[in-house]
Protein backbone atom coordinates (compact mmCIF):
# COMPACT_ATOMS: atom_id res chain seq x y z
CA UNK A 1 0.00 0.00 0.00
CA UNK A 2 1.09 3.54 -0.70
CA UNK A 3 2.04 5.68 2.29
CA UNK A 4 0.20 9.01 2.37
CA UNK A 5 0.62 11.78 4.90
CA UNK A 6 -2.28 14.21 5.28
CA UNK A 7 -2.38 17.43 7.27
CA UNK A 8 -5.80 18.98 7.88
CA UNK A 9 -7.31 22.04 9.47
CA UNK A 10 -10.66 23.74 9.82
CA UNK A 11 -11.51 27.29 10.72
CA UNK A 12 -14.63 29.30 11.44
CA UNK A 13 -15.44 33.00 11.80
CA UNK A 14 -17.93 32.85 14.60
CA UNK A 15 -19.05 29.46 15.81
CA UNK A 16 -21.37 28.98 14.00
CA UNK A 17 -20.45 31.20 11.08
CA UNK A 18 -18.73 30.99 7.71
CA UNK A 19 -16.08 28.30 7.72
CA UNK A 20 -13.19 26.94 5.73
CA UNK A 21 -11.32 23.67 5.64
CA UNK A 22 -8.04 22.62 4.06
CA UNK A 23 -5.77 19.63 3.63
CA UNK A 24 -2.30 19.00 2.31
CA UNK A 25 -1.67 15.48 1.00
CA UNK A 26 1.92 14.26 0.61
CA UNK A 27 2.90 11.04 -1.18
CA UNK A 28 6.17 9.99 -2.83
CA UNK A 29 7.50 13.54 -2.91
CA UNK A 30 4.32 14.94 -4.44
CA UNK A 31 2.07 17.40 -2.64
CA UNK A 32 -1.57 18.31 -3.27
CA UNK A 33 -3.53 21.07 -1.55
CA UNK A 34 -7.32 21.10 -1.32
CA UNK A 35 -9.69 23.47 0.45
CA UNK A 36 -13.32 24.51 0.61
CA UNK A 37 -15.86 26.54 2.52
CA UNK A 38 -19.35 26.49 3.97
CA UNK A 39 -21.50 29.52 4.61
CA UNK A 40 -22.86 28.54 8.04
CA UNK A 41 -20.99 25.90 10.00
CA UNK A 42 -18.86 25.23 13.08
CA UNK A 43 -15.16 24.77 13.60
CA UNK A 44 -15.61 21.09 14.49
CA UNK A 45 -17.58 20.46 11.29
CA UNK A 46 -14.78 22.04 9.27
CA UNK A 47 -12.16 19.89 11.02
CA UNK A 48 -14.13 16.76 10.13
CA UNK A 49 -14.79 17.92 6.57
CA UNK A 50 -11.10 18.50 5.93
CA UNK A 51 -10.29 14.86 6.76
CA UNK A 52 -13.26 13.54 4.79
CA UNK A 53 -12.38 15.50 1.67
CA UNK A 54 -8.70 14.56 1.93
CA UNK A 55 -9.49 10.85 2.15
CA UNK A 56 -11.84 11.14 -0.82
CA UNK A 57 -8.80 12.15 -2.91
CA UNK A 58 -7.22 8.71 -2.54
CA UNK A 59 -7.87 6.45 -5.53
CA UNK A 60 -6.72 3.18 -3.95
CA UNK A 61 -6.33 1.73 -0.44
CA UNK A 62 -3.45 3.45 1.33
CA UNK A 63 -1.67 3.51 4.64
CA UNK A 64 -2.54 7.03 5.83
CA UNK A 65 -1.15 9.21 8.60
CA UNK A 66 -3.49 12.11 9.34
CA UNK A 67 -2.13 15.03 11.34
CA UNK A 68 -4.60 17.48 12.86
CA UNK A 69 -4.48 20.15 15.55
CA UNK A 70 -8.08 19.26 16.49
CA UNK A 71 -8.21 17.39 19.80
CA UNK A 72 -11.91 16.72 19.06
CA UNK A 73 -11.02 14.82 15.89
CA UNK A 74 -7.87 13.02 17.00
CA UNK A 75 -9.16 12.04 20.45
CA UNK A 76 -12.29 10.56 18.90
CA UNK A 77 -10.07 7.87 17.39
CA UNK A 78 -7.13 7.67 19.80
CA UNK A 79 -9.40 7.47 22.83
CA UNK A 80 -11.93 5.25 21.03
CA UNK A 81 -14.82 7.69 21.44
CA UNK A 82 -16.15 6.83 17.98
CA UNK A 83 -16.17 3.11 18.76
CA UNK A 84 -18.11 3.75 21.97
CA UNK A 85 -20.52 6.18 20.27
CA UNK A 86 -21.39 3.55 17.67
CA UNK A 87 -21.77 0.85 20.33
CA UNK A 88 -24.09 3.16 22.31
CA UNK A 89 -26.33 3.99 19.35
CA UNK A 90 -24.53 7.27 18.58
CA UNK A 91 -24.92 8.56 22.12
CA UNK A 92 -22.19 10.06 24.28
CA UNK A 93 -21.18 8.58 27.63
CA UNK A 94 -23.65 11.02 29.23
CA UNK A 95 -26.46 9.76 26.97
CA UNK A 96 -26.74 12.79 24.68
CA UNK A 97 -26.82 12.41 20.89
CA UNK A 98 -23.38 12.70 19.30
CA UNK A 99 -22.93 16.06 17.57
CA UNK A 100 -21.98 15.96 13.89
CA UNK A 101 -23.04 12.32 13.57
CA UNK A 102 -23.56 12.77 9.83
CA UNK A 103 -19.91 13.72 9.35
CA UNK A 104 -18.59 11.07 11.72
CA UNK A 105 -20.45 8.41 9.74
CA UNK A 106 -19.16 9.81 6.45
CA UNK A 107 -15.62 9.91 7.82
CA UNK A 108 -15.86 6.27 8.90
CA UNK A 109 -17.11 5.33 5.43
CA UNK A 110 -14.27 7.07 3.58
CA UNK A 111 -11.72 5.61 6.03
CA UNK A 112 -12.91 2.04 5.44
CA UNK A 113 -10.62 1.11 2.51
CA UNK A 114 -7.55 2.58 4.20
CA UNK A 115 -5.33 1.94 7.19
CA UNK A 116 -5.50 5.25 9.06
CA UNK A 117 -3.34 6.45 11.95
CA UNK A 118 -4.35 9.68 13.69
CA UNK A 119 -1.79 12.11 15.06
CA UNK A 120 -2.22 15.28 17.11
CA UNK A 121 -0.04 18.16 16.01
CA UNK A 122 0.25 21.35 18.01
CA UNK A 123 -1.42 24.18 16.13
CA UNK A 124 0.51 27.38 15.43
CA UNK A 125 3.78 25.82 16.53
CA UNK A 126 5.70 26.15 13.27
CA UNK A 127 4.82 22.90 11.51
CA UNK A 128 4.88 24.07 7.87
CA UNK A 129 2.07 21.77 6.69
CA UNK A 130 -0.18 22.63 9.61
CA UNK A 131 0.51 26.33 9.09
CA UNK A 132 -0.26 26.00 5.37
CA UNK A 133 -3.59 24.30 6.11
CA UNK A 134 -4.45 27.01 8.61
CA UNK A 135 -3.77 29.75 6.04
CA UNK A 136 -5.77 27.96 3.32
CA UNK A 137 -8.76 27.32 5.61
CA UNK A 138 -8.82 30.94 6.83
CA UNK A 139 -8.54 32.22 3.27
CA UNK A 140 -11.60 30.16 2.29
CA UNK A 141 -13.64 31.77 5.07
CA UNK A 142 -13.27 35.07 3.26
CA UNK A 143 -14.56 33.57 0.02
Amino acid sequence: MKEVTIYTDGACSGNPGPGGWAAVLVCNGHQKEISGREELTTNNRMELTASIEALKQLKEPCHVHIYSDSAYLVNAFQKKWVKNWKKNGWRTASGRPVENRDLWEELLAVMRPHSVCWHKVEGHRGNPYNERCDRLAKKRIRG
